[in-house]
């Protein structure tokens, strides 16, 4: 269970990460608590699993990676947990998770491919569907990004 402190902590670590000589100190600043106080926090929070990890969230598009691609697999129901570990851990797969395919759709697992251009994100899929032993997939390329934020859990915006 979350304590106000805690979803304190977690809504500001989801703002911009300071740029400074000592982040941490500086947000523990802003919360009111000390930067030990602040590191105990957050270990704990990633040995409880109720966070993963801290990372910069790039802009793809602004450093050139335009082409971008929800890929859709056909995999065979009693394939799905092998091919889901394969695909998850090709680092040009961002995004990867099955679904129920339906009566008009027949897909049933889903990555996300991102490149330079659509003939990268054809060729990378090619290579994906190589390595998988797949062999029918639709490629659904992005027109354009309406939107993309980061969920924001405990935030009072």
């Amino acid at each position: 269970m979350l304590d106000a402190l805690d979803k304190q902590i977690i809504a500001i670590m989801q703002e911009d990460f300071p740029l400074a000589a000592e982040p941490y100190r500086e947000i523990a600043d802003k919360l009111g608590i000390s930067e030990a106080k602040l590191l105990e926090r957050l270990q704990q929070y990633q040995q409880s699993g109720k966070i993963r990890k801290m990372g910069a969230v790039l802009s793809h598009r602004t450093v050139g990676y335009s082409a971008n691609a929800l890929c859709a697999w056909i995999v065979p129901e009693e394939r799905i947990q092998e091919v889901g570990q394969l695909l998850a851990k090709n680092a040009l797969v961002t995004h990867c998770y099955a679904r129920k395919s339906q009566i008009d759709w027949p897909y049933n697992f889903y990555t996300m491919l991102h490149a330079h251009t659509r003939e990268e994100c054809r060729e990378i899929a090619q290579e994906l569907a190589k390595q998988s032993g797949l062999t029918e997939y639709i490629m659904l390329f992005s027109t354009r990004e309406w939107k993309k934020v980061s969920m924001k859990y405990f935030s009072e915006k």
